[in-house]
């Protein structure tokens, strides 16, 4: 299984360089910090640095306050959690965020 993630920002038509995103997986109702990687140039995590396998609940948490707080702009939205379900552990799950600081959207990339 591979779990990637492209973030954009949408207000300035850019992607989002060096966001910090948490991957963690349900287990047993608590939340397990299993990865962590930063967004690359072209705003994408391609890979966790580790193997991330399983099949679950998964959650990106996306630290957007951070990223706005730099640009000297307010959010509404420190934090973007976005949780997704894999059911088939040889799926490659890709999960895009569009973000601004007062909106935002995710979908089932490929």
């Amino acid at each position: 299984m591979s779990i990637s993630t492209h973030v954009l920002d949408s207000t300035r038509g850019r992607p989002v360089t060096g966001m910090l995103v948490l991957l963690s997986h349900q287990d047993k109702g608590d939340w397990r910090q299993v990865a962590s990687a930063r967004t690359d140039g072209d705003g994408r995590i391609r890979e966790w640095g580790g193997s991330v396998s399983g099949t679950g609940l998964f959650r990106l948490e996306f630290h957007s306050g951070v990223y706005f707080g730099a640009l000297g702009v307010n959010t509404i939205y420190p934090e973007i959690a976005v949780s997704f379900l894999v059911t088939d552990p040889a799926v490659n799950l890709h999960v895009p965020l569009l973000l601004s600081p007062f909106a935002y959207s995710t979908y089932q990339g490929s």
